[in-house]
């Protein structure tokens, strides 16, 4: 049986839904990395950015190569970068609407006190 994509879409979003994984895909959007190169840049323990780095594999949004005895990890789809650009830019607009209310609600504390 066929799945709706809005399931699909659901399943590609879960995959994302860690914050090592985001940012492993933040660091793979500039360029290609080793995994010790991540592992300098996240505070994670080697074990759990395996198992990160290996959701993301499944998921198709890694994929890894070999070169002098290193494995080196690359995005799968130039898209990831427009995507987290995209989540930046809407994350921005959360915080200052959030700010702007924030703003009118102490206003309006000051007004009846």
């Amino acid at each position: 049986m066929k799945r709706p994509l809005y399931e699909v879409k659901a399943e590609f979003f879960r995959n994302l839904g860690h914050p090592a994984r985001i940012r492993v895909l933040e660091l793979l959007s500039q360029r290609d990395h080793a995994v010790h190169e991540l592992l300098a840049e996240i505070p994670i323990e080697p074990s759990n950015l395996s198992h990160q780095l290996g959701v993301l594999r499944r998921a198709g949004l890694v994929q890894q190569t070999r070169r002098d005895g290193q494995v080196y990890y690359s995005v799968s789809a130039p898209e990831i970068r427009d995507l987290l650009l995209a989540a930046r830019a809407i994350l921005s607009d959360v915080v200052s609407d959030q700010i702007d209310l924030r703003s009118e609600l102490r206003g309006d504390w000051l007004a009846s006190s």
